[in-house]
C-alpha cells in the first residue's frame, strides 16, 4: 500500500480491465478529499500536478505534501508530475520522490518529442520513476488556453512507444477544461493500435465525457484516465462565506465526493 510506482499500478487495472483515477491537485484540500475517496472505496489512485500550475502551488511545497499523503494513505497512491514541459521540473519530481513523470513534448515535431521523451526515459532511470509521454495534442491546454487538438497518427505512438516509456496520452479528438459540446472520440485509433504497444494508453480531459464514452475508452485500453476540472470547480463551489475552516471542510468533502464518482466510474473500487 502507500506510495507506488505508477507503472503496477496499470499493470494491475490492464489485467483487471479497470481504470486508475489520475486526479489533479492545487493544496492540501484537493489532495486529502481525493486520498479520503481513495480509502473509503478501497481503490488506487493517482496524485498528479501538471508543471503549469506551479506558479500558484510550488512543487518544492505541494510535492512533499502530496508525497506524504501517499505515505500515509492505506490504499497505492502513485505521485505524478503532469505535462512537465522542461528538464529541471522533471527533474525537481524526480528528486522529490514522484514515482511517475510525464514529458509533454506533444508541440514538437515528432522526432524532436521522440528524443526529448527518450532523454526523460534515461533521466527516470535513476529512481525507477515511471514516464508518460503524449502523441498528437490534446486540445486546449491544461490552464484552459487555446490549443487545437490533433488525432495522434500512428506511425507515431509506434515511434514513441519503442522509448521505453510506460504511459501514452494519445490524442483522439479529447480536450482539456470543459467542452463545449460532447467530443467527437476517435475510438477508431486505440482499436488499432489495441495490443500493439507497451506502454499503457492514457486519456486527458476526462472531465465532461459522458459515461458510456468512459466506459468505451476502458473497454479499449484506457488505464489511466486525467480528472482535473471537475476537482477543480468542487472545490471552488463548496467555499461559502469567510470562515476558512468550514471552507476547508467542505471542500475535503466536495472534492472526496467527486473523486467517487469516477472511482466507481472507472471500475477501481476494492481493487486496492
Amino acid at each position: 500500500m502507500a506510495l507506488v510506482n505508477m507503472r503496477s499500478l496499470l499493470r494491475a487495472a490492464e489485467a483487471g480491465g479497470y481504470a486508475v483515477g489520475s486526479f489533479s491537485v492545487a493544496n492540501m484540500e484537493c489532495i486529502r478529499g481525493i486520498v479520503q475517496a481513495a480509502e473509503e472505496l478501497g481503490s488506487p489512485i493517482i496524485l498528479q500536478i501538471a508543471e503549469i500550475r506551479l506558479p500558484y502551488s510550488p512543487l518544492r511545497l505541494i510535492g512533499p505534501m502530496m508525497l506524504a499523503a501517499a505515505r500515509c494513505a492505506s490504499v497505492p497512491v502513485a505521485v505524478h508530475l503532469d505535462h512537465g514541459k522542461t528538464l529541471p521540473c522533471l527533474q525537481e519530481a524526480l528528486d522529490l520522490g514522484f514515482t511517475s513523470v510525464m514529458c509533454d513534448g506533444s508541440e514538437l515535431p515528432i522526432a524532436q518529442n521522440v528524443a526529448l521523451t527518450r532523454q526523460v526515459v534515461d533521466m527516470a532511470k535513476a529512481t525507477g520513476a515511471a514516464v508518460e509521454a503524449e502523441v498528437g495534442r490534446v486540445g486546449r491546454g491544461e490552464d484552459g488556453s487555446e490549443s487545437k487538438e490533433q488525432i495522434a497518427p500512428l506511425d507515431d505512438c509506434y515511434r514513441m512507444d519503442e522509448t521505453g516509456i510506460d504511459a501514452l496520452a494519445i490524442g483522439i479528438g479529447n480536450a482539456h477544461g470543459l467542452y463545449a459540446a460532447t467530443p467527437k472520440l476517435h475510438y477508431e485509433v486505440l482499436e488499432e493500435l489495441r495490443g500493439k504497444l507497451r506502454a499503457f494508453p492514457v486519456l486527458h480531459g476526462g472531465t465532461g465525457l459522458t459515461d458510456e464514452q468512459f466506459r468505451r475508452l476502458i473497454a479499449l485500453g484506457m488505464r489511466k484516465i486525467n480528472i482535473a476540472t471537475d476537482i477543480f470547480m468542487a472545490q471552488a463551489s463548496a467555499c461559502q462565506g469567510k470562515d476558512i475552516f468550514k471552507n476547508i471542510a467542505s471542500s475535503v468533502d466536495a472534492v472526496s465526493a467527486t473523486a467517487k464518482r469516477y472511482i466507481k466510474l472507472f471500475g477501481s473500487e476494492g481493487k486496492a
